[in-house]
């Protein structure tokens, strides 16, 4: 049977709209979703909670040195943008006006909803305009959170092997659990399933880097159904493939996120000053419904998931969204070439950029992407031989930036190139060369922008998510950070060059030590290394990559503990809590500490690491890399 058409209907308080699959229900003028109909399921959205907290786009937003206040927005206008029997849109706007300032951020915002004849699903999108001698503000974080039915939606699935029955929402309660050093890590002392008594929840445990979420979100078993929010393209997310993200958590919540400060901190907050002009398309995001006939059957439910994702990112850029805002693929433009290394003390030949990471962003220095947050991002790795092309690139001038895993530092192409419709540029081969002085006297841990490689303990028998027990994410667990005084007891670390194995004893996180009741004191770590020979006139430097910081201080000193000032500090840098939410890494830093042949020693020498900031068990950093570099011909 061919699939029925769309209809809508419109009423004084609601709107529905209905392909025969599923209906959506719409609070009119608000443009909240208040309900989803599917497989017999009256309300998929969980229907003891008000309206307007069942789904919804939110943004936190403040006066430039102001507090955050958290919005859910309701449009105050509602329009039938497309209708006919294949296809509605929708449109809930809310315009801004001075009479609202300081009370509603100065944006107009355009929330689209979007239904398809034959489609299990709907499509989300909006368009954020500030427009020129608007208010400062600053706009911390905006996306879609969809709050499940919590008597059916028990599973959750954010990877194939990041799945599990979740918690009860009631389980977080103060009857039911007990909290931990943060809001939302609760320890489960009473939960309605026994199964998980002595578990630890927290929804940073379930985050994600951008380039994993394409899909995620929850199951039923009675009947069984799925609720998928799946992602087709990264291009309106900000801070690069490896920024990390919220996807799905107890609730049932799932989340499209499009912008956040988690895992980055102020770095990748948008900040509009002096009546800037901006204009942003959010999504199109799909919120996918299944459900299988032959009972519950969860793997192909997910598996049907991930075959859905496949098919809406091969549609990308959707040719349907009626907006001229959001550009079609005829609009937009692609880039393509070969990214090689060069690094003579390594190879005579350049070596082949290999699974690179290369993307397009907004004009600025080398690395810069990680920090930007008003515009698009297109990205995509190069493949074993160093090719890329990155396709559907939205009009406008752009940097193209890239970094290599196995190589430190970041490459940007010193050029601006301006995407026209249609046009396809062949940038040929591209040259990257990593910072570099001498060779390598040693090295500890690989430059990949994580310290997953390092040691991570196991958790606290305590304080245990058996989703994570022997797992490849372990660094998930919660509590980690108090491991490092249980290792490390009487005194710090310390990493003797040529015996030590940095798999086994290099702490994947610098972090304070606890010596009372909310006290804490700072670390020193040793790295002891052998110099045969001190070259009095060459140049010697250390290269320090950081793969996270918070609140934080290195100062490094050679062969002196004491020397005031220290040889080289940081200074301050680093708000990603990377380490309280369990993130491995955040944002990227390279040092490149000049050495000087007088710090050195013919025979033993000692480098001293000190993360000086002691105020929480949260402060320190994660070490990617360390290299040092003796003289060229040494």
């Amino acid at each position: 049977m061919a699939p029925v058409g769309v209809s809508i209907r419109v009423r004084d308080d609601h709107v529905v709209i209905d392909n025969g699959i599923l209906q959506l229900t719409l609070s009119n003028p608000e443009g909240l979703i208040t309900g989803v109909r599917y497989n017999g399921v009256d309300n998929l959205l969980e229907v003891l909670n008000k309206e307007g907290n069942r789904g919804y786009w939110d943004l936190v937003w403040s006066e430039p040195q102001g507090s955050g206040i958290f919005d859910v927005i309701q449009g105050t206008h509602f329009e039938i943008i497309h209708e006919d029997e294949n296809q509605v849109e929708v449109s809930f706007t809310r315009n801004w006006d001075p009479s609202l300032q300081g009370k509603l951020v100065p944006l107009n915002i355009d929330k689209r909803f979007i239904m398809l004849r034959g489609c299990s699903g709907f499509y989300t999108y909006a368009i954020y305009e500030h427009r020129e001698g608007w208010p400062d503000f600053d706009l911390a974080e905006t996306r879609v959170a969809f709050k499940l039915r919590k008597d059916k939606f028990r599973y959750m699935a954010i990877a194939d092997n990041r799945q599990r029955f979740m918690p009860m929402p009631d389980d977080r309660m103060p009857n039911r659990s007990q909290k931990l050093a943060y809001p939302e890590a609760v320890l489960l002392t009473n939960p309605i399933n026994p199964d998980q008594k002595g578990e630890v929840d927290d929804k940073y445990q379930y985050s994600c880097d951008n380039k994993d979420i394409k899909v995620h979100g929850w199951m039923s078993l009675e009947p069984p159904i799925g609720f998928w929010q799946i992602t087709p393209s990264d291009e309106f997310r900000s801070g690069g493939p490896v920024k990390q993200n919220l996807t799905s958590h107890v609730g049932p919540t799932t989340l499209a996120m499009f912008l956040s400060a988690h895992y980055s901190g102020e770095d990748l907050v948008p900040k509009f000053r002096n009546g800037e002009y901006w204009k942003k398309v959010f999504g199109p995001v799909f919120i996918y419904l299944n459900s299988t006939m032959d009972g519950p059957d969860r793997q192909l439910l997910w598996d049907d998931a991930k075959l859905q994702t496949l098919t809406e990112v091969e549609s990308w850029p959707y040719e349907f969204p009626v907006s001229e805002d959001f550009q079609k693929c005829d609009q937009r433009g692609s880039v393509n070439g070969r990214l090689m290394v060069r690094d003579k003390f390594i190879d005579e030949e350049d070596i082949i950029g290999d699974a690179a990471f290369v993307g397009l962003a907004l004009p600025g220095e080398a690395g810069s992407w990680q920090r930007e947050c008003k515009g698009y991002q297109f990205w995509t790795r190069a493949d074993n031989k160093g090719n890329f092309t990155i396709t559907n690139i939205r009009t406008g001038d752009y940097n193209l930036y890239a970094w290599v895993p196995g190589f430190i530092g970041d490459y940007r192409l010193d050029v601006t190139m301006t995407i026209t419709s249609g046009n396809k540029i062949n940038l040929g081969d591209l040259v990257y060369e990593p910072p570099r002085d001498g060779p390598t006297l040693w090295e500890i841990g690989i430059p990949d922008r994580s310290a997953a490689e390092f040691f991570i303990p196991k958790p606290n028998p305590i304080y245990v998510n058996k989703l994570y027990v022997n797992h490849p994410d372990r660094f998930r667990q919660y509590g980690l950070w108090e491991r490092y005084a249980d290792l490390y007891s009487d005194s710090d670390l310390i990493y003797s060059v040529g015996e030590s194995d940095y798999k086994k004893d290099w702490f994947f996180a610098h972090v304070t030590r606890k010596t009372g009741e909310n006290s804490y004191q700072a670390t020193t770590w040793q790295i002891k290394f052998q110099v045969d020979y001190v070259n009095q006139t060459g140049a010697y430097k250390l290269r320090v990559a950081l793969a996270s910081a918070t609140i934080s201080e290195l100062q490094v000193r050679f062969n002196d503990a004491t020397v005031n000032p220290p040889h080289f500090t940081t200074r301050l840098i680093g708000r990603d809590n990377s380490i309280a939410r369990h993130g491995i890494h955040g944002l990227y830093w390279l040092f490149n500490i000049d050495v000087q042949s007088t710090w050195l020693i013919q025979g033993d020498n000692t480098i001293y690491l000190t993360q000086t900031k002691s105020a929480s068990p949260f402060q320190g950093i994660m070490y990617d890399y360390i290299r040092m570099e003796g003289p060229p011909g040494q």
